[in-house]
């Protein structure tokens, strides 16, 4: 089915690229000048995202929001018209290809500038008109998909074959077909529709429990503060309180919060599960996975294979607990000890700096993946320092016919430069895709989002430990590694191994207590990371604080599929003869080119990545395993 709604996504060398330096970057400030205002009309503007790739003005904007609405009109005239042969369908994808593009670009427009200073409500008030727009579109084109069903489907498959203009969308036509077995008739949809409220209320719940009803304690520490103990205040506690009786009182205390309310998230996850389970049997999906798989084609086996793979190669990450709490000089290791840094860096990665090493790192990718990301680097497309009204984080969005576009708050610190080559991976995804691909494949999945950031990131860490042989800068990028490996995968597959077991429990009709949810979530980490690390008894409630379990369920297992994935590709190119490591980089970009033109596990596939197998994760935990051994030689060479 044709997209209907915008997608933003919220990534031996050369002499050339060796030898960066200003001249490599015409336009950018001198290393080290970070512009000293957070008023963005001050900060320069190489600096700035240029606006005007997407529109030259808002009267430019102005007149494309009447365009669409005139297509809008015309789509729906099309309705009823697609029996009557392929030139019909044919024009119904076009008109709705039309509409998408405009879409991309009228979202853009106002939604990039809302995020650069979210405090102008004129542009605030045109990115609600367009949301408004965007939604009677949803609605008033509801009709296509029923209607293409109802087509035979050798007639449509005959029509294909003979009309080369429907190439670019046979892979959505073709996958509508597939899903088509899951499709209820007329009135079963229209019921499963006026169920949707119902089935949302219990994250809704969810979230008014956890934002607007949720009263979080102060604790004062050892040093006589007051830290009150939201999120942030609690995360930043963890990280920077050298006293761990300090750190231990506030992971109690912060944790016990969602345990004095653990009977009634309880009730309500109890309800997501129910729900899951309700439409899975209405849609005739014999599990919950398999309903939640269905939409990519990934079979059940790649979240099993996923889940038994990690548990049996947990002994990396309780090494690296071990060396952790030898470092700390502790007598007891504990989960509210893994966010304290180990040595502080005397580093610093000014942005031209740090652009030119994420540069010269992907030289292994080739002279042209490298010029399209010169170009993209120096094209007005990077918002590069936190100003006043700017939103937080990081991220690259694609405008199908004009680019990417990245949004970054940057600091100067090793952790945003690695962020600029995760948000660059992203990017230049984008850019490959978007030049390869028709608007109606154009755009890949979540399920290989992370794939092109992860490895990036991978390929700067190598450049990075070849300049240095400080072993205190040595041990930094290896632990950024490592925490990377244990927040991206390890930690998801506990969560996706919990959503995947409480599931079961429904499937099965067997209850869903906090009793029995207390005992899950407490056995997988100690599962997980054994006797290296004591788990406290507060922590048993952990997966009530998780908001993906309510929000999105199974959807946490592709941040850690993304990385196993990431981990071979990087291997295939980086090991072995040059014909081998030349061989695995053309099916990689390949990959990236291949945008949305084929089912995620089938472009893994074509790259050389099977995630059904058992030794696709194992090179998760086999990287993991290095990295700590490698730690723990830099480790010895610290003076303490």
């Amino acid at each position: 089915m044709p997209r209907r709604t915008p997608l933003l996504r919220t990534l031996c060398a050369t002499a050339a690229v060796l030898a960066l330096s200003a001249a490599a970057f015409p336009g950018l400030a001198a290393e080290g000048d970070k512009p000293a205002t957070r008023v963005r009309g001050e900060i320069p503007a190489e600096y700035r995202w240029d606006f005007t790739a997407i529109y030259a003005n808002w009267a430019a904007w102005d007149a494309d929001m009447q365009r669409m609405e005139a297509l809008m009109a015309d789509f729906g005239k099309l309705q009823g018209s697609l029996k009557k042969g392929p030139a019909a369908l044919l024009k119904a994808y076009q008109t709705m290809d039309e509409i998408g593009k405009l879409q991309t670009k009228l979202y853009a427009y106002p939604q990039l500038q809302k995020d650069a200073d979210g405090r102008d409500q004129e542009v605030a008030g045109r990115f609600q008109r367009a949301l408004a727009v965007f939604a009677r579109f949803d609605a008033a084109s509801a009709w296509f998909q029923p209607e293409l069903l109802t087509l035979p489907q050798a007639k449509v498959k005959a029509w294909l074959a003979a009309t080369p203009a429907l190439k670019p969308y046979a892979f959505g036509i073709t996958d509508s077909f597939r899903k088509q077995a899951h499709v209820l008739d007329a009135k079963g949809e229209q019921l499963l529709s006026l169920a949707g409220p119902v089935g949302r209320a219990s994250m809704n719940a969810y979230d008014e429990l956890s934002t607007s009803d949720i009263k979080f304690p102060t604790l004062t520490t050892s040093d006589g503060q007051s830290v009150l103990l939201s999120p942030g205040n609690y995360q930043g506690l963890l990280a920077k309180n050298a006293n761990q009786a300090d750190r231990a009182k506030a992971a109690a205390a912060h944790v016990g919060t969602y345990g004095a309310q653990a009977n009634t998230y309880a009730a309500i996850y109890a309800g997501i599960l129910q729900r899951d389970w309700f439409n899975a049997q209405a849609r005739k999906f014999p599990t919950t996975l398999d309903a939640a798989l269905s939409d990519n084609n990934v079979p059940r086996s790649v979240v099993e294979t996923l889940v038994a793979t990690t548990r049996a190669g947990t002994a990396p990450l309780q090494r690296y607990a071990r060396l952790r709490k030898q470092l700390m000089g502790l007598g007891e290791y504990h989960l509210y000890d893994s966010s304290r840094p180990l040595f502080a860096s005397s580093e610093s990665y000014p942005y031209k700096k740090a652009l030119g090493l994420v540069l010269e790192s992907v030289a292994p990718l080739g002279e042209d993946y490298v010029q399209r990301y010169k170009k993209f680097m120096t094209g007005g497309r990077i918002d590069v320092y936190e100003n006043e009204g700017k939103r937080s984080g990081a991220y690259s969005a694609g405008v199908y016919g004009v680019g990417p576009f990245q949004l970054l708050n940057y600091n100067d610190t090793m952790d945003a430069a690695f962020v600029l080559a995760h948000e660059g991976g992203h990017a230049m995804h984008t850019v490959l895709a978007y030049e390869t691909q028709p608007y109606s494949t154009a755009e890949y999945t979540i399920f290989v989002a992370e794939v092109a950031s992860t490895t990036n990131e991978r390929f700067l860490l190598e450049t990075l430990l070849k300049k240095t042989t400080d072993p205190k800068e040595r041990f930094l990028l290896l632990q950024h590694a490592v925490d990377s490996i244990i927040g991206t995968f390890y930690t998801q597959v506990l969560f996706a191994d919990f959503e995947l077991q409480a599931h079961q429990l429904v499937e099965k009709g067997e209850p869903v207590t906090t009793e029995v949810l207390n005992k899950l979530y407490a056995g997988l980490l100690k599962t997980y990371y054994g006797d290296a690390v004591t788990v406290d008894d507060f922590y048993q409630w952990t997966w009530a604080r998780i908001p993906h379990f309510f929000h999105s369920p199974y959807y946490v297992y592709q941040y850690a599929t993304c990385f196993a994935s990431s981990a071979q590709l990087f291997k295939g190119m980086t090991t072995g003869t040059e014909e081998a490591k030349k061989a695995a980089t053309a099916r990689y970009l390949n990959m990236l080119k291949a945008g949305g033109s084929d089912h995620p596990m089938a472009e893994l596939k074509q790259a050389g990545v099977d995630l059904t197998q058992r030794a696709t994760v194992q090179a998760v935990v086999d990287q993991l395993d290095a990295l700590v051994s490698q730690m723990e030689v830099e480790a010895a060479k610290i003076p303490r």
